[in-house]
């Protein structure tokens, strides 16, 4: 055997800063953070300003109060916070009426103990889910996901939630089973960030997948029309046309949003010219999916392209979304770490660590640093473009021979790595 085929690969940079120590050390910092939120939301220290979390609270109590069809239409639905809570803020509602199930559970529960309870479980799932698919290369997967997982247990976003579900259904995609179309149907709550997971199966014929995912999508969708009544339905068709219209306007925090659509407004070119060029983004990174499928790379790559892939087709994709990219790069670390060099492993890990962690620096600037009432002093959306370069970055390398198997047998790092993951 040649000498280079039998030295061991050094050790990769996420193998290096991925030690036990820090593993724990940025678990127990998610936990700070999650009992911290929920002391706030008590109320302990002091009155604060409404939050994604909030609006979740809010829809369900209005599910139970009757009037969920007025989340739909922001107006009114301020006029609900303001009753409800004497605050108001730009937290609009367009979620499909399926989610209001989800939220009306979360209202039967204090605030503070709702946000617990859903935040504390999607976590614990999203991360089981992840161990499942990254085995032992879950400690460094934990490393490159920290900004991404700190931003949503921040905001009590949904993202961990859909992440469980796309990363659920991407491990039944890889071994073939049609129960992946469970979880692949369940996201009608979201269905525009299963789009990419959807043309996988699509193009891998997972026929018997695909059927259960469409049976599961309209059970969810008859249960909220027998629960809510079928007048939800126009209204989330308006609220939809209504959300359409504040994101042409510019109205969202575009610097929160992960979409080339939100860079290009950002920029203060026109809405038409920065859809067209999400279409050609969207079209791309599918179309991506669709040719490594075609020249015959190994099934987990081509599910692990879909995912992240999934984050690139929809104009509306927030940070807490980037669960996507974490499922997407479980899938894909393993071959990227054998193929990848010292230089390539720290630009994958830096471009997803500013992609993941820049709307949550922006926003911290524009709350602490601009005075009330003024314009935000950071506006530009940046991460649509590092995701694309990412997806770029992650292809080229993949493209390459894999790294020797003998090598990696005598690695000491992979079995540091094998040892770090039984924590």
């Amino acid at each position: 055997m040649p000498a280079e085929q039998s030295r061991p690969r050094p050790a990769t940079v996420y193998e290096r800063l991925a030690t036990p120590l820090v593993v724990r050390t940025l678990l127990a910092a998610l936990t700070v953070v999650i009992l911290g939120r929920t002391a706030r939301f008590t109320g302990l220290f002091g009155p604060i300003g409404l939050s994604d979390f909030d609006i979740l609270h809010i829809a369900g109590r209005m599910v139970w109060r009757g009037d969920i069809a007025d989340a739909y239409h922001l107006p009114a639905l301020l006029r609900v916070q303001q009753d409800l809570t004497g605050q108001q803020d730009f937290l609009p509602w367009a979620y499909p009426p399926p989610f209001n199930l989800v939220v009306a559970v979360l209202a039967t529960l204090p605030v503070s103990l709702a946000y617990l309870l859903f935040t504390g479980t999607t976590l614990a799932a999203f991360l089981f889910v992840l161990r499942r698919i990254a085995g032992p290369f879950f400690p460094a997967l934990l490393i490159a996901l920290f900004p991404a997982l700190f931003i949503t247990v921040s905001c009590g976003q949904n993202g961990f939630l859909t992440g469980t579900l796309i990363g659920l259904s991407c491990l039944g995609l890889v071994h073939g089973r049609a129960s992946a179309g469970l979880p692949l149907g369940l996201m009608v709550i979201k269905p525009h960030l299963a789009v990419g997971v959807a043309v996988c199966a699509l193009a891998l014929r997972r026929w018997a997948c695909l059927a259960v995912a469409a049976v599961t999508a309209g059970l969810a969708a008859a249960l909220a029309t027998a629960v809510l009544g079928p007048a939800i339905w126009p209204a989330f068709l308006r609220g939809a046309d209504e959300a359409s219209a504040n994101l042409a306007a510019g109205l969202y925090p575009l610097f929160r949003m992960v979409s080339v659509y939100a860079s290009l407004r950002s920029l203060d070119l026109p809405a038409a010219v920065a859809l067209a060029a999400q279409v050609v983004t969207a079209v791309t990174a599918l179309g991506l999916v669709l040719l490594a499928l075609r020249r015959g790379v190994a099934r987990r790559q081509v599910v692990g392209l879909a995912a992240v892939a999934g984050l690139l087709v929809s104009p509306y994709a927030y940070d807490y979304d980037l669960s996507l990219y974490g499922v997407g790069l479980a899938l894909l670390l393993p071959d990227l770490l054998d193929r990848a060099s010292r230089r390539e492993q720290a630009a994958l890990l830096g471009l997803g660590w500013v992609a993941s962690g820049y709307g949550f620096v922006a926003g911290t600037i524009n709350e602490h640093l601009v005075p009330v009432g003024a314009e935000p002093l950071v506006t530009l959306s940046l991460p649509g473009p590092l995701l694309l370069i990412l997806l770029a970055l992650m292809w080229h390398v993949l493209r390459r021979e894999r790294a020797p198997a003998s090598a990696l047998q005598t690695d000491p790092a992979a079995a540091a790595l094998q040892a770090s993951a039984a924590l």
